[in-house]
């Protein structure tokens, strides 16, 4: 078997994850991390000299997919130059307010002129999640979806704060308040010589946080309040044909950046057996994210 060659781009907390779970997994070979500051791909080779840390992907000899384990805001802008050169690649986007179509379709046409598939916001939610949202309501058409998420700590938003002037450090945990509403509780420490309230007020208007109810406490230590679990809880009650009061439920708990990081590698996976263009995890056919022989998926999942 042919093994799928995958570079991962950055090395946050998520694209951490991406490395061990590209290692974990059968049918892939970790080509190398990328990582476009030199000085931080220095001190990454002289800290994990097992992997191969290089600032530009063409370094890495062939490479099929390329995750993108960076910042949501940077993904519009670093995916086409992947694209272009007929790389594929996996993101997990997810920006309040900015709707995902929006990537969608500017990816697609990156994709298309690389001869390239990109898949785009493969997180657990939006993600998997849309999924489970989807066969929900497969067998409920008409009725209400609730999805509640945490408690627990939102990379996305912690990522957005960390890269506003004057935050040196931050953590954004998310509350669910019932019925598909959230609390966001944000701890903020503070630059020397910035003022707590106006770095408040400045994370309020950004638009990833302005339609949220939101929370600030000032915090020196954020590690001492560090916790990267999180998890949803969906409830769907609905009409099946004409029937009433049909109720389902999904709950999940889990570990934030692994379970991003492998539907992402889970979705890297897929992206090699799809035509070229953009796509969303709610358009790949589940099996095509799994490794293993079809017919064998096939037998062991119908």
């Amino acid at each position: 078997m042919e093994k799928i060659r995958v570079a991962v781009v950055g090395f946050g907390h998520v694209s951490q994850e991406a490395v061990q779970a590209v290692q974990a997994s059968p049918d892939m070979e970790l080509a190398g991390v990328v990582l476009r500051n030199p000085e931080k791909a220095r001190l990454l080779k002289s800290e994990r000299p097992e992997l191969e840390v290089v600032t530009e992907i063409e370094r890495l000899g062939t490479v099929q997919v390329a995750i993108l384990g960076i910042a949501s805001r940077a993904v519009p802008e670093v995916a086409p130059g992947y694209l272009a050169k007929g790389i594929n690649t996996v993101d997990s986007f997810d920006i309040h307010g900015k709707p995902v179509m929006e990537l969608r379709a500017s990816l697609d046409a990156a994709a298309r002129a690389g001869n390239a598939v990109a898949v785009i916001s493969a997180g657990w939610d939006p993600g998997t999640d849309s999924v489970v949202r989807a066969i929900m309501e497969t067998i409920a058409p008409r009725g209400i979806t609730y999805t509640n998420f945490g408690p627990g700590m939102s990379m996305g938003h912690t990522v957005a704060i960390k890269a506003l002037e004057g935050v040196e450090d931050a953590l954004s945990v998310t509350i669910p308040v019932g019925t598909g509403l959230h609390r966001r509780l944000i701890y903020v420490k503070t630059r020397p010589g910035y003022d707590f309230d106006s770095v408040t007020a400045r994370i309020k208007a950004d638009p990833y946080f302005s339609h949220d109810e939101c929370v600030f406490y000032p915090a020196e230590d954020i590690s001492a309040l560090q916790d990267m679990g999180h998890g949803v809880h969906m409830e769907r009650k609905g009409v099946s044909g004409t029937s009433h009061n049909q109720r389902m439920e999904f709950i999940m708990s889990v570990m934030n950046p692994a379970a991003t990081a492998q539907v992402m590698v889970s979705a890297a996976r897929a992206s090699t057996r799809q035509k070229p263009g953009c796509y969303t995890l709610l358009e790949i056919p589940p099996i095509d994210c799994l490794c293993g022989e079809r017919d064998a998926l096939l037998s062991r999942l119908v």
